[in-house]
């Protein structure tokens, strides 16, 4: 019950607090027009309980009390009587100062006040925080700052004066905390690091800085813009840009982040045999699939070359050639992922196999699902799976996969299916010889098929047919023990026997890849069909209903103006799984936790950085999980710019 009621606390405080600042930031800048001294005070006020929070928060200041339960009032009240102090003296000083018409005393009377807060700062310092300055850092970060920030005023085409103060502070700032040894300096050093960039503060106030009127309201107006997108960036700063810096930094450093290394831990990563083996590569060539996609490569090559001589372009959407060059290039590559193992190749495998079949289903889907009955029922059923998370997801078919010992029924589905099929491939009864023959009658309606579409010279379909007819000519050899003695899960024994045969689909290698790869399928098909099925809802039925009076049959149609018309839907789709792929873990993390040759990019950064403390290798594997990204991210976001 306290959790509940302490959670919901900080959810009022949250919401309420976010709407203060927001309603508040507004009423500050609405004195921009009206009063610029009661501005610049308040600017000062909320600068001055912002320095008072981090420090006390901190307990640099004698008498806080920041560490204490901030709901009891005690602790409360040490804590916050010095951002309320600040925030007085601050204000008053800002706004006081703007209202003195001459420029030498506004500038003294600024720098005395200035001196006046940081020695007074200086002086209540805790013990334990007294720095002991280093004079050349200190100098340096001053000095660096002052450019800084006059070459920002310039390139902002202001004068360079006002950056250059604030860089100074800054940079003061920086070099007496950030480079002192903390708690081994005396009071004078305490007050000389309040001093320096309390001065340059004072000087910045002190400036002849009452803007016209017309420049008032240009800060006016644009300053709406940072009120609404300032937290948004801030948040986004804060949990994305300075978390991707760090791992940058991290990733130079040593397995404990207290050396520097260089690109040790990216050299070391590309070394390694677990995240790229290339030694047998010459494997590719004894590969079945890598013939096979030769074999769909030479049919695209005389499909080619036939449309060429026909209309003038070998490979066109839809067209013959189309078919026989996805399949033969997706062979091909399953061949090579299949052999060049380690991390990156898992990865790579990873993002051609889930990115086209999702976008290739899904599109299948909203495609032969348009206008029929029951569509939206279908189509929220395979939406069905986007709604589970993917550790839900992962332990689903982690029970689908299981593989029981033989003398036990099955409770996996795959393997209850292939133990079954394999004792109907070898068995004699009646059903299996219907099996046999229904598998035979389907070969034969799928060969006619094939002699139909090559007679009306429907490439893509004929293609199709042809690759039915070989996969499933091939299961009827075998089941008919043509070819070989059967199919599905079974074992003979030594004196003939046939014994069933299980498989452990999650760790049989190198395609338990794949089985790991369809649980993200089955989830990614249901986005990529909604995104398509309203993108081919949107095209003008003007274009359909004009081609087919113009005699084009319903695949040129698909073909030659429903793809078109979707294709910058299918990029953003295509991109958005590669991002999505690129980045998996769940999946690979419940089911093999990275064994049995299964392991991926984002799996290895965490057991790098989380589970073998090596934080510096961790880090580069996130950056190079990063730089992989980044490219599709610019290509998507320039896309839709030019679309805009």
């Amino acid at each position: 019950m306290g959790k509940i009621i302490s959670t919901l606390i900080t959810i009022v405080v949250a919401v309420v607090g976010s709407a203060a600042v927001w309603v508040g930031a507004n009423l500050v800048f609405n004195q921009v027009r009206r009063n610029w001294s009661t501005f610049r005070g308040l600017v000062g006020a909320i600068g001055g309980f912002a320095l008072g929070a981090l420090l006390a928060g901190n307990r640099v200041i004698t008498g806080t009390q920041a560490g204490e339960d901030p709901f009891r009032l005690e602790a409360f009240l040490r804590w916050v009587w010095l951002p309320l102090l600040l925030a007085a003296v601050v204000g008053v000083w800002f706004g006081a100062v703007t209202k003195i018409p001459q420029d030498v005393p506004r500038l003294v009377i600024s720098l005395v006040l200035a001196a006046a807060v940081a020695i007074g700062l200086g002086l209540f310092v805790a013990d334990g925080y007294h720095p002991a300055l280093k004079t050349v850092p200190l100098i340096a970060w001053t000095a660096g700052g002052v450019v800084l920030g006059g070459i920002v005023g310039t390139l902002r085409r202001h004068s360079p004066i006002p950056g250059a103060l604030l860089g100074g502070a800054l940079g003061a700032l920086a070099g007496g905390w950030g480079s002192a040894r903390i708690g081994d300096g005396p009071t004078v050093e305490a007050i000389a690091a309040f001093l320096i960039p309390a001065l340059f503060v004072g000087a910045r106030v002190g400036l002849p800085n009452i803007p016209a009127l017309q420049q008032r309201l240009v800060i006016d107006r644009r300053s709406r813009a940072v009120i609404f997108l300032g937290p948004a960036l801030l948040f986004i700063f804060a949990t994305l840009v300075v978390p991707t810096l760090r791992t940058i930094y991290l990733s130079f450093l040593d397995d404990s982040s207290d050396s520097y290394v260089g690109f040790e831990n990216y050299t070391e990563t590309f070394q390694n045999p677990d995240t790229w083996d290339a030694s047998q590569w010459t494997d590719v060539f004894t590969s079945r699939l890598f013939w096979i996609g030769l074999v769909g490569l030479a049919l695209a090559l005389f499909f080619g070359l036939k449309n060429k001589a026909m209309s003038g372009r070998a490979v066109e959407i839809g067209n013959s050639t189309t078919m026989p060059l996805v399949i033969g290039a997706l062979f091909v590559a399953f061949a090579l992922f299949s052999t060049l193992r380690g991390t990156i190749s898992n990865n790579l495998w990873w993002v051609v196999t889930v990115t086209f079949l999702s976008t290739a289903l899904g599109l299948a889907i909203a495609v032969l699902s348009d206008g029929r009955k029951l569509e939206r029922t279908a189509k929220s059923l395979i939406f069905m799976p986007m709604a589970i998370s993917l550790v839900g997801a992962s332990v689903i078919w982690r029970f689908m996969y299981v593989a029981r010992d033989t003398s036990q029924d099955q409770t996996g589905l795959m393997n209850a299916l292939w133990t079954s099929l394999g004792k109907l491939s070898t068995g004699s009864g009646i059903p299996t010889y219907l099996i046999g023959i229904l598998l035979a009658a389907f070969v034969v309606w799928l060969v006619v098929t094939l002699a139909r579409q090559l007679t009306a010279g429907n490439g893509p379909a004929a293609t199709l047919a042809g690759a039915a007819v070989l996969l499933f000519g091939w299961i009827t050899l075998r089941y008919w023990g043509i070819l070989g003695e059967g199919i599905g899960g079974f074992a003979v024994r030594d004196d003939g026997g046939v014994v069933a045969q299980t498989v452990d689909f999650p760790q049989h290698q190198p395609f338990n890849n794949m089985w790991l790869m369809v649980v993200l399928i089955w989830m990614q098909t249901g986005f990529a069909m909604v995104i398509l099925s309203a993108a081919i809802k949107a095209v003008p039925t003007e274009y359909i209903e004009a081609a087919k009076m113009d005699g084009a049959t319903t695949q040129q149609v698909f073909w030659r103006i429903t793809v078109p018309q979707i294709a910058p839907t299918i990029g953003v789709v295509v991109t958005t799984l590669i991002v999505t792929v690129m980045k998996v873990f769940d999946i690979v993390k419940v089911m093999t936790n990275g064994q049995f040759g299964t392991q991926v990019l984002a799996n290895d950064m965490y057991q790098q950085a989380f589970q073998f403390t090596n934080s510096g290798r961790g880090a580069a594997l996130a950056v190079i999980l990063f730089l992989s990204v980044l490219p599709v991210m610019i290509l998507n976001i320039r896309r839709m710019q030019k679309e805009a």
